[in-house]
């Protein structure tokens, strides 16, 4: 051998594998977290990940063997890699095939309640050409059932919908009648303040379920949703008792709004769902659509002090489970199951392409379609650019191949999106349009500005950081991920 070799000779040959397509994000000042396009997600360090990229790394470390297993690199040992990457991007997607499994039926915008952050133009409980007729209940429940979807769900929401059970009955009644082979079940959005024995045992015979609003104690829920009488909580809590004794323990959920008078508050908003014996709670902002905008109730907080109100709830909730108490927060476990399984939960707010028209669709007691909940209170604002049609006029094909629905699913499609796709959790994100109209005018807007994007970011980066940092954490969320836990 030459005494004299080439410099290349003495360079330490490089490591024999292929990158896999992923992003990244940086975590803190020394690690960053990579993704992959099933959504597997990876903590490792800045220079693990420079050695990685540049083909140097060691095939017997840790990270090797860790960037193997989750599907971020493969070589001569890992012939399946691949095929198993692809096979968990088809059943990310599987759910498309068969989209639409939400239909909500507004049968009346009359409402008792007068809450200041409502989203939507409710009526008074007096004007009865605010409700539904059974003509369009009819077209509306022909549209549903043409629903790819094998299983659906009708919601019948307001208003309240209880002003009009009438119209509840018959719909419930003719899609049972015309179902055929397809799996119809229901649930109806209600206050609770007119629920009573009749009412329960229709639910009971139909299987109908009931989702209620608790906003927290007392003083809180009835200073946020106020109603003749004052006594909106009352309501809310007896009324939870009497469904669950006719209907069973787990045919009531809630929701909660954060408002304002919220933000100080959340571990007691938490102890009332603990005290009205509630799994979980879906910690959820204020929506700037409707009433809501129109009372600047909207813009009584930013996205910093949502995130403060929201991570000071979460930290209280995993404090609870180390004492032994189950309960979970269920924004978060959405974000987790996209996380930890190729299940899509179907969260409208977190689907690409966005979930307007291909998760829910909602027909209003006019007969006029929507592709989302906050598209219709953004009409009843003023607002038509979600309109799809009507069930009076207009064919199913009418509706769902409408530009209006089709654009801006296109538009705010993540992977082409400047900005989401190279973001290392735009597998766990979503789009939005009809949140970025709204406030911006655009189906996608800057992101940088979003505050959309600023609050998941946020939530994102918390998640994982608390699980790389506590194995309690990591434990107690890996079980919130997994479906129906």
């Amino acid at each position: 051998m030459s005494k004299f070799q080439k410099i290349e000779f003495f360079k330490k040959e490089k490591s024999q594998y292929s990158l896999l397509p992923f992003r990244f994000d940086r975590l803190d000042g020394a690690r960053c977290v990579l993704t992959n396009l099933a959504g597997e997600y990876l903590v490792i360090s800045d220079d693990a990940l420079k050695l990685f990229v540049s083909h140097e790394l060691d095939d017997g470390s840790q990270s090797y063997i860790d960037l193997r297993a989750k599907h971020f690199l493969v070589d001569g040992k890992t012939n399946v890699a691949k095929e198993l990457l692809e096979v968990k991007l088809r059943t990310k997607y599987a759910n498309l095939s068969e989209f639409t499994a939400l239909h909500m039926f507004v049968v009346s915008l009359r409402c008792e309640h007068s809450c200041p952050y409502c989203q939507v133009s409710r009526q008074s409980d007096d004007k009865m050409k605010y409700d539904m007729t059974e003509e369009i209940a009819d077209k509306a429940i022909d549209l549903a059932l043409r629903s790819p979807a094998r299983a659906i769900k009708i919601e019948f929401q307001g208003g309240e919908p209880l002003l009009n059970f009438p119209i509840i009955k018959y719909i419930v009644e003719q899609a049972n009648f015309r179902k055929g082979s397809k799996n119809v079940s229901y649930v109806i959005a209600t206050n609770l303040a007119l629920i009573n024995e009749e009412i329960l045992d229709y639910c009971k015979s139909n299987a109908i379920q009931i989702s209620t609003s608790l906003d927290g104690p007392k003083d809180l829920h009835n200073s946020n949703r106020p109603r003749p009488g004052k006594n909106s909580y009352e309501k809310a809590v007896s009324g939870i008792k009497m469904v669950r004794e006719r209907l069973g323990f787990d045919a009531v959920s809630a929701l909660m709004t954060t408002t304002a008078a919220s933000l100080d508050r959340v571990e007691e908003i938490i102890d009332e769902y603990i005290n009205q014996n509630m799994p979980g709670i879906f910690l959820r902002p204020l929506s700037p659509y409707g009433f809501a905008l129109k009372t600047k109730t909207f813009k009584a907080y930013g996205v910093d002090q949502w995130n403060e109100f929201y991570f000071k709830g979460l930290e209280y909730i995993i404090d609870l489970n180390r004492r032994g108490i189950e309960f979970k927060e269920y924004y978060a476990a959405t974000i987790l199951a996209k996380m930890f399984t190729s299940q899509d939960p179907g969260y409208v707010d977190l689907m690409s392409p966005a979930g307007i028209g291909i998760s829910a669709i909602i027909y209003n007691y006019d007969g006029t379609v929507y592709p989302s909940d906050e598209s219709r209170m953004l009409a009843e604002m003023g607002d038509d650019s979600f309109k799809l049609g009507n069930v009076l006029t207009n064919s199913y094909e009418e509706i769902f191949l409408n530009d209006v629905l089709l654009n801006p699913i296109e538009e705010s499609f993540s992977y082409s999106v400047p900005m989401c796709n190279d973001c290392a959790f735009e597998d766990y994100c979503g789009a939005d349009p009809v949140f970025h109209h709204g406030i911006y005018g655009d189906f996608v807007a800057r992101k940088p500005d979003s505050q959309f994007c600023q609050r998941n970011m946020a939530i994102f980066k918390y998640l994982i950081n608390k699980m790389e940092s506590d194995p309690f954490v990591k434990r107690l969320f890996m079980l919130w991920g997994q479906p129906h836990a």
